[in-house]
């Protein structure tokens, strides 16, 4: 049974699954405004014991962007959760075989198709069809956007247990009789957004998470006995782990971009002119923490260290402009 569907992968797998989603019901956003609909910018630092070295995320939590995006646009989304594999598959056909795709969220580390075996199970991808041995999905474009993977490697990661997994959590939305009118939606998304970021409930988050990982990232050295191996790959998770570069900051920066086309608005301007700052700012502190790994020295870290505490700096600048936007 195969769903005849818009199949484009595009740069973050959350916005890829929602806007082939959508797409089907006939709202057809581009992935900044998705992004930027959904309230999905963030920052965290996230550094625990059981975990080998610590994590810099830019986006709200996996799954949160859907709920935001369902409430902001007045959609139903139907969630279905469950601890048994059988009604887990049930609730995944069914709406195939109605004819309407499924968003699924599990773990990217079982994916035969995916490129980086590493576990994460906050990965979500649409799904349009299977037969007898596959499922037809659609991922990102760095993992090929219309991909398919065999049904015992969909079962085991949908049924994975770790950090940021769910139940073989499984989607779809349905509309309003009259679609809605996402512009009338901007200025709230981008207001619930930033008054979030500013005030965060703990260091970890926001700006205060960000200043927080300017301190800390000068002492990765002596957070890890594999420099070489640990700094690159977190640089490489900043900056192209499905992310769009640069810790999701480009996607805001274009999300603001085609928003200032549309409202005429300094303060809109001016968020979107720190984003821009900011977006290569993140891609150059990337560039250091690799090139620290890489070299072995703790100067690169100074230096990536310094661009944090001004990246929090400046998006907190940013964020105050936007969160006195007016509807």
């Amino acid at each position: 049974m195969v769903v005849g569907t818009d199949a484009r992968g595009m740069r973050h797998c959350e916005t890829t699954a929602l806007g082939v989603l959508l797409r089907h019901l006939g709202l057809d956003l581009s992935e900044p405004m998705l992004f930027g609909l959904g309230s999905g910018l963030s920052f965290i630092y996230w550094d625990s014991k059981n975990m080998d070295f610590p994590f810099l995320g830019g986006r709200v939590r996996p799954f949160e962007l859907t709920r935001n995006l369902a409430t902001g646009l007045g959609l139903e989304l139907v969630v279905r959760e469950t601890a048994s594999p059988s009604r887990a598959w049930e609730n995944l056909t069914a709406p195939i075989d109605a004819g309407r795709p499924v968003g699924l969220q599990l773990d990217s580390y079982y994916l035969d198709y995916f490129t980086s075996k590493i576990h994460f199970g906050g990965h979500v991808v649409a799904m349009y069809g299977y037969d007898d041995r596959s499922a037809y999905l659609v991922d990102t474009d760095r993992q090929g956007g219309a991909v398919s993977t065999s049904l015992t490697s969909l079962a085991q990661a949908r049924a994975a247990r770790g950090p940021m997994t769910a139940k073989h959590r499984s989607f779809t939305f349905t509309t309003p009789e009259q679609l809605p009118s996402p512009q009338d939606r901007i200025i709230p998304a981008i207001t619930a957004c930033a008054g979030a970021f500013l005030d965060p409930p703990i260091a970890n988050l926001g700006h205060r998470g960000i200043e927080k990982a300017g301190k800390l990232v000068r002492t990765w050295f002596q957070r890890t006995d594999a420099p070489q191996r640990d700094l690159p790959q977190a640089a490489l998770l900043m900056e192209e782990a499905g992310t769009g570069g640069a810790l999701f900051r480009n996607l805001y920066r274009d999300f603001l971009g085609e928003c200032t086309a549309l409202f005429d608005s300094s303060r809109l301007r001016t968020g979107h002119t720190l984003y821009t700052e900011a977006a290569t700012l993140w891609t150059e502190a990337a560039a250091l923490i690799k090139k620290a790994g890489e070299s072995g020295e703790a100067r690169f870290l100074t230096r990536a260290g310094t661009i944090l505490s001004d990246l929090s700096r400046i998006e907190r600048e940013a964020m105050r402009a936007l969160s006195r936007l007016e509807a």
